[in-house]
């Protein structure tokens, strides 16, 4: 019996330690829905980026490097893409329109992009002419250095605000070393540029010795989730953490988010990453989560089609397969709620131009919520 007792010690130590508690506010589940699901395109396997274009059809990327258009219930799929790099989480991705695409039809997309071998690749940012069912004109505005034959953290989604500039997040390619807290290094970045691909003057970066000046702001792991609040105009991004520690930030110029120095999370094995949770000059986050949900896509509900919820903020929960509407008050989550719980892995939401929220499911394919009458 004298072995038995530091074994049991150790074990009851292990689960108190390396259990993680959810922060608050706990999440809910209502008794009952005040909406339905509705399969609106089917057999998507991986969707990853879509927007509705002036006409109501449907555009949306699939991560194994294809562009769709859906409209009366028919698919098309566009042609004209570059070479898509798909390794691990890599592959295309984000997707958005330019603000003036009733008129100049560019659109804009991510993309891992290999190198000239296809030994490795980075994510690139890419503008496009959308004519027909084809892409024309193709530019490549970005693209993240160096090429790595790692799958993971590459991001990405893309955001113009109402001035017109483009922002787009790079995660740190696996690299956390090295890559986030060095503004000389690309990867665990978000960037800005003007719409044809050129560096803006006024980027925080702009003059700095050796600064990759595009960056916007640093310190960031795998950001999957980029919207502008709907009456601030604010900037606003999620990332995924390690074990614990997905985030919510407020994107401001120049600012450090601090990954790794800084985290609510801990490595995959349970082991500490850093003691630190703040630090002096490091931004904190708006909200973070404690386990990880596994966030990607972000989007406000600005329609009335759900008056209860006008002015909440979903994000999608790849590992607990729902929907998370986020109350907020005062600059605080006041209240936390699952919404189309068990649908699957959600890897984007948006608000369509007919009010409905819009949910991608990986394996399933794209849902429209729909309020009960």
């Amino acid at each position: 019996m004298k072995h038995r007792l530091p074994t049991f010690l150790l074990l009851m130590f292990c689960l108190v330690s390396c259990a993680q508690v959810e922060n608050s506010p706990p999440i809910q589940t209502p008794a009952s829905k005040s909406y339905s699901t509705e399969l609106v395109v089917p057999d998507v396997e991986i969707p990853w980026g879509m927007v509705f274009l002036p006409n109501g059809s449907l555009l949306y990327t699939e991560k194994e490097g294809k562009l769709i258009r859906f409209q009366y219930g028919e698919k098309q799929e566009i042609s004209g893409l570059p070479t898509t790099y798909v390794r691990g989480q890599g592959g295309l991705m984000g997707l958005a329109l330019h603000p003036d695409f009733e008129n100049n039809k560019r659109i804009y997309f991510a993309m891992a992009t290999p190198n000239e071998d296809a030994s490795g690749g980075n994510t690139g940012i890419y503008s496009a002419t959308l004519l027909g069912n084809a892409l024309k004109d193709v530019n490549m505005l970005y693209k993240a250095e160096p090429d790595t034959k790692k799958g993971v953290h590459f991001g990405s989604r893309i955001v113009f605000d109402s001035e017109g500039y483009l922002y787009f997040s790079i995660g740190d390619r696996g690299n956390r070393d090295e890559n986030p807290q060095d503004i000389t290094r690309d990867n665990g970045k978000i960037y800005r540029l003007n719409d044809d691909g050129s560096i803006p003057k006024d980027n925080p970066f702009v003059g700095v010795k050796g600064a990759k000046e595009a960056i916007y702001s640093y310190g960031h792991r795998n950001p999957q989730g980029l919207t502008l609040h709907p009456i601030t105009v604010d900037l606003w991004e999620h990332e995924h953490g390690p074990r614990g520690g997905d985030e919510i930030n407020i994107i401001e110029a120049g600012k450090n988010y601090g990954w790794p120095k800084i985290t609510y999370g801990e490595n995959y094995s349970g082991t500490s990453i850093t003691k630190n949770r703040s630090l002096p000059g490091m931004e904190q986050p708006f909200y973070y989560w404690v386990p990880s949900i596994a966030t990607s896509g972000m989007a406000f509900i600005t329609s009335n089609k759900y008056p209860e919820w006008k002015g909440s903020l979903l994000v999608g929960s790849l590992k607990k397969t729902y929907l998370e509407r986020l109350t907020i008050r005062n600059n605080n989550v006041i209240a936390r709620e699952k919404i189309a719980d068990g649908i699957g892995r959600v890897r984007d939401v948006i608000i369509g131009p007919n009010g409905y929220i819009h949910i991608a499911v990986e394996f399933e394919g794209i849902y429209r919520l729909k309020p009960n009458k």
